[in-house]
């Protein structure tokens, strides 16, 4: 169905604001969803001299069109986690645990170490997502780490390593929608401006080096700890035929395959070049490499009678069925955004405060970060944000007097949308974050979002001073003292959780 998007000024604003205040409120996700696509449909239904009808029906042609638009994203998933689930199955990740147990022996080591996968595994928000989660779980479970605390790790190196990383489906997205036509070095100007991103990366190694934990997290790590304790003397742990390489080597091919997989179905090996590659179709690259996962598991457990023929089919199955949930949340979300970018109109409702504000041209960075956070939020989706909000910075930077302001609007443009992507209920890499860890969605959101919060609120003050200073790295400077200076002071009434 081909849907056409009318403006709705200030209504078009409630359908993501009832999702997520009652997703918070019930902390129940699923119908929350449901209501805001609901709400959002009924708008956009009776704005169009429609009925409460046609509203019922275009909700799952939303729905159907979100889930052909992402099929590739589905089966990927899906792969993604019957390979996991083979891991698992196989004592893999058991026999992984056991070894890495001695390798990293305290938290502050593995907490490291993931926020260093997190951003080794940078082609990919996703992805990065669930592999990291499948592959430290087992450590940070045995370390008595919080699945929140490995759940933000996870989400906060996916999203802000993403957009900085040169190489990355996110960079071919975001020079694809700049005017120019090097779009590609302008992308490179705005790591500098990109505070968010570089500020939440020194924010996870700080929270990993210190553990000065606060607000919700410091709770979720003392509760963590606490059932550890509890439950570390039930039993002792059984042996398993399962080696580290049953979960290494098909996890290594799964990132290889993938990468490789992305290169070819973007026409590398044809002429294109790789970053060009990588961000045509990476969905579809990444289902190339899980399958090649897949089928380095079946080789590698069935000879050794892991598990039998039957067994191996039945833990794909069985972990197809896991997915399941966060799945339905996954679509939900997608269709929620589809109701406001489509049909509603939500991002050029609020972007029109960029084009409209009278505030003088050095508050710019800072507007458009504010506003770029708030469309990113409520509609759960980066990509979307940058993709309305470039276009528009650009053209207002080609006025007189603004145009040594287009570097510094643009990273101003991709810190906000990243930040909104990154807290935001119904993001998909969130979901992502919190199916990764295996933790509660609501618990990944209410722990994440002081963090989050915290570092986009020095940020914000960064953008101030490079909107008048002309230069991102006085900004740097003060963002880095603020931030190092806030975490200590909100832990400073606390215990060290490590």
């Amino acid at each position: 169905m081909e849907f056409t998007m009318i403006e709705t000024g200030w209504l078009s604003i409630l359908p993501p604001i009832i999702a997520i205040v009652l997703a918070l409120i019930t902390k129940e996700v699923y119908s929350s969803l449901f209501l805001g696509i609901t709400s959002g449909m009924l708008i956009y239904a009776f704005a169009s001299h429609g009925t409460i009808f046609s509203a019922a029906a275009m909700i799952f042609d939303m729905m159907s069109s979100k889930i052909s638009d992402n099929s590739y994203m589905i089966i990927f998933l899906a792969l993604l986690w019957a390979v996991v689930s083979l891991v698992s199955k196989s004592g893999g990740s058991q026999a992984y645990g056991q070894w890495a147990g001695k390798k990293l022996n305290n938290k502050r080591s593995a907490l490291l170490a993931t926020s260093f996968l997190g951003i080794l595994i940078f082609i990919d928000d996703g992805f990065n997502c669930l592999t990291v989660g499948t592959v430290m779980r087992p450590i940070t479970d045995r370390l008595r780490i919080s699945r929140e605390k490995l759940a933000y790790i996870i989400d906060a190196t996916a999203a802000p390593v993403c957009i900085i990383a040169p190489v990355s489906s996110w960079a071919v997205a975001v020079a694809s929608e700049v005017s120019q036509t090097d779009g590609f070095h302008i992308f490179l100007s705005t790591i500098p401006y990109n505070f968010y991103a570089l500020m939440t990366i020194l924010m996870v190694f700080l929270i990993s080096f210190t553990g000065r934990d606060f607000g919700p997290m410091k709770k979720a790590e003392e509760a963590a700890k606490n059932k550890a304790v509890a439950e570390s003397v039930k039993t002792d742990v059984p042996e398993t035929k399962g080696r580290v390489i049953d979960l290494v080597l098909p996890i290594v091919v799964l990132i290889v395959c993938a990468i490789l997989g992305m290169a070819y179905v973007g026409g590398f090996f044809e002429g294109v070049s790789f970053s060009e590659a990588i961000g045509y179709n990476p969905t579809a690259g990444l289902s190339l490499g899980a399958f090649a996962g897949l089928i380095t598991a079946m080789i590698l457990y069935l000879p050794r009678k892991l598990m039998t023929p039957r067994e191996f089919v039945e833990t794909i199955v069985g972990g197809i069925g896991n997915i399941v949930p966060p799945m339905l949340i996954l679509i939900l979300s997608w269709s929620l955004g589809g109701v406001c970018r489509q049909l509603i109109g939500t991002g050029f409702f609020i972007s029109g405060f960029v084009s409209t504000s009278q505030l003088p041209l050095a508050f710019l960075p800072f507007l458009i970060f504010v506003i770029a956070a708030m469309m990113s939020f409520s509609m759960g989706t980066s990509w979307g944000t940058f993709g309305m909000l470039i276009p528009i910075v650009t053209m207002i930077c080609e006025t007189e007097g603004a145009g040594a302001l287009l570097i510094p609007a643009l990273g101003a443009t991709l810190a906000g949308s990243v930040y909104g992507d990154h807290c935001s209920p119904i993001s998909d890499t969130t979901i992502l974050a919190s199916t990764g860890a295996d933790c509660k969605h609501i618990g990944h959101v209410e722990t994440q979002l002081p963090y989050a919060t915290l570092v986009a609120i020095v940020c914000a003050v960064g953008y101030l001073i490079a909107g008048f200073s002309g230069t991102p790295w006085i900004a740097l400077i003060v963002e880095v003292a603020l931030l190092v200076g806030a975490i200590l002071l909100l832990n400073r009434f606390g215990e060290k959780v490590m």
